[in-house]
């Protein structure tokens, strides 16, 4: 047998591997690393973590990155150490040079959770000038380093906890979830700005990023270092979306989604109404495999948006 018939082309890996990141890499700095792990040119990320911070930071992998903006949109949970007696402009420590700050003279617990309460459920959030907000097609942080006017806007955010677990000697620990969209480092600057003593982003970790937890994070380190527990950590795409209905296609319904038609139920393997609560639902075939998104239309059909075949 020659080399050539001996040689079997790669398995598509297609899925979210979800790492747990450390503080030190940007988040494009963890994909390109983790495309030399896995082999494959085709990962992103579902969600940009600064480099101080840590924590959940999915990678959508092969097929899946055509899911990223189904992905990108879950709640996400955070654990934050808000410093206070400094503002800085980036509104974390990464520009500080070492002082000591001085924690704010009569600043208590009671007088940080009472100020919390402007914090939570839905308001107006300014997005740090140092960030990946676009303005105009460029990042607001490069407008920023270069000392150019960022005329950013705020945007409706939702905080649906927001619970102060210690303060002691300036430092506020904090659990936050919060829509996509929201930024932790607004929060902490945002904070101290009404207490009148400044404040920043000291820590960062990420517990929650939508369906993804901590619990299935891989920590980078392990992932380079055993691409094979990175690869078998890769959750497949039927796994992704939970949170949108399935329903099954027969082989006509196969048919018609994967060439871009609209599905009935005549189209479905349990034939019934398609119609419901829900905007969008998962298109499977017979054998469980994901094929696309599609949202609900008038008269029971279902319009496929996202074809993953």
């Amino acid at each position: 047998m020659s080399a050539a018939s001996r040689q079997q082309p790669a398995a598509s890996l297609d899925g979210v591997l979800v790492i747990d990141k450390p503080a030190g890499p940007t988040s494009h700095d963890v994909v390109a690393r983790m495309r030399r792990v896995l082999g494959t040119p085709r990962i992103g990320h579902t969600g940009t973590l600064d480099p101080f911070a840590t924590g959940v930071l999915p990678l959508v992998i092969g097929r899946a990155t055509r899911l990223s903006a189904f992905l990108s949109g879950g709640e996400k949970e955070y654990e934050a150490g808000i410093r206070f007696g400094l503002g800085t402009e980036t509104y974390d420590g990464s520009r500080l040079s070492g002082a000591a700050i001085v924690a704010p003279a009569g600043l208590d617990r009671s007088a940080i959770e009472q100020a919390l309460t402007a914090f939570r459920g839905t308001f107006d959030q300014m997005p740090p000038p140092y960030s990946a907000k676009k303005i105009e097609g460029v990042a607001a942080y490069k407008l920023a380093r270069k000392n150019k006017p960022v005329p950013l806007r705020a945007v409706p955010v939702t905080v649906s906890v927001l619970v102060l677990d210690t303060y002691e000697g300036g430092l506020a620990h904090v659990r936050v979830r919060a829509t996509a969209g929201f930024y932790v480092r607004s929060l902490a600057h945002d904070l101290g700005q009404r207490l009148g003593c400044g404040a920043h982003l000291e820590s960062l970790r990420r517990t929650r990023a939508g369906a993804f937890t901590l619990e299935a994070g891989l920590p980078l380190e392990l992932a380079e270092s055993d691409p094979d527990s990175a690869k078998a950590s890769v959750l497949p795409l039927e796994r992704l979306l939970p949170e949108i209905p399935a329903v099954t296609l027969n082989d006509r319904g196969v048919w018609r989604a994967t060439h871009g038609n609209e599905v009935g139920p005549d189209d479905l393997v349990t034939q019934g109404s398609v119609v419901g609560d829900e905007r969008r639902r998962r298109l499977l075939d017979g054998a469980g495999r994901l094929l696309g998104i599609a949202e609900t239309r008038p008269g029971d059909l279902l319009h496929p948006v996202l074809v993953l075949v």
